[in-house]
């Protein structure tokens, strides 16, 4: 679990886990939303896999991004 406090935020710092998961030798990213993606071979491919997805959200109108 990160306790690190993120820039600007104030308060006690919130609950946060990994992004990653491994099932069954398959690994998978999470995201706020709860949407799960996967199955990648490795965790370096999830890590990837995710960088790609916040790539394509963040070249989504904004009435379109996922908050």
């Amino acid at each position: 679990m990160d306790t690190q406090r993120r820039t600007g935020e104030q308060g006690p710092t919130p609950f946060r886990s990994s992004r990653y998961f491994c099932v069954g030798g398959k690994w998978y990213f999470t995201t706020r939303e709860g949407f799960d993606s996967g199955p990648f071979a490795s965790r370096e491919r999830a890590e990837i896999g995710l960088k790609r997805f916040l790539h394509v959200v963040k070249m989504l109108p904004e009435e379109q991004q996922i908050h």
